[in-house]
């Protein structure tokens, strides 16, 4: 694909995500009422449908020959480009009041993932990718910083209670490990922004586990195009399952994440 095809789509994604953004914030910390999903560790409200809703009519009018893969709304529509979007990645956080959330869109094309915006709404952050470079706020970012764990900044939400059901006492070992050999290990939620915070140098890794391509594909591609780097552990991006990311010159060889994420992703 050519670069201004690809910066196209990438415009389309911004405006998709932000045509969302002043019913995020007018809803943030009006402690929306949440059902669950798969369990009530899986929250959902009103507002994620509803911004779903509002992203497919404008991708629908921007690009109508197109595929569109929303957490909530599934899969619908026909064309060379595939959408994935979820509307707020971090509802647990979005619906509680941390303002750690955002709306994650990608296009892909023929398997490749080739645009992507994150966009945070309570700090009005867009991080935009395409196949020539990443941009916060249309600033040129580079994903640099930490060179080892004992100087880096981890951002992780493992164990989740699913590792902890699957592996027990193993996941906890290996937070343990994690804990001890990076300088700092947060879990902030939303594996979106995490990616997004690695592509401009704001942490140092990110790792995650059951993820979906709505989850990561914008920030896949963020990272790669700032010049970090990001392992989809189950082989692909649009196959559920882990990843591994982190700025470029970490030594991942030589990191406990290395053999932590093998280890939980064959347990």
């Amino acid at each position: 694909m050519d670069l201004n095809t690809s910066r196209e789509l990438t415009a389309i994604a911004s405006e998709a995500a932000r045509a969302v953004g002043d019913r995020l914030r007018g809803a943030f910390r009006s402690r929306p009422q949440v059902r669950t999903k798969r369990d009530f560790h899986d929250p959902v409200t009103e507002h994620d449908k509803a911004a779903e809703d509002h992203i497919r009519d404008v991708l629908a009018r921007r690009c109508p020959d197109s595929v569109v893969v929303g957490e909530e709304g599934g899969t619908h529509g026909e064309g060379a480009v595939s959408w994935y979007v979820d509307p707020i990645d971090g509802t647990a956080n979005f619906a509680a009041g941390l303002p750690f959330f955002c709306t994650s869109i990608a296009a892909a094309v023929d398997g490749e993932v080739v645009a992507g915006v994150v966009y945070d709404p309570v700090r009005d952050d867009e991080f935009a990718a395409w196949l020539g470079g990443a941009t916060c706020n249309g600033t040129p970012i580079r994903s640099a910083g930490a060179r080892t764990d004992r100087e880096a900044m981890l951002l992780s939400s493992y164990p989740t209670p699913r590792d902890l059901d699957r592996d027990g006492d193993a996941a906890l070992d290996r937070l343990a490990r994690m804990t001890r050999a990076f300088a700092a290990v947060r879990r902030p939620g939303s594996a979106a922004l995490k990616l997004a915070h690695v592509a401009a140098g704001w942490s140092d890794v990110a790792y995650g586990t059951h993820v979906n391509a709505w989850d990561v594909a914008a920030g896949s591609l963020l990272v790669r195009q700032a010049g970090g780097v990001y392992l989809p552990l189950s082989g692909s991006v649009f196959a559920p399952g882990g990843y591994l990311a982190c700025v470029g010159g970490f030594d991942l060889g030589a990191s406990v994440m290395a053999e932590v994420a093998a280890a939980a992703s064959t347990s």
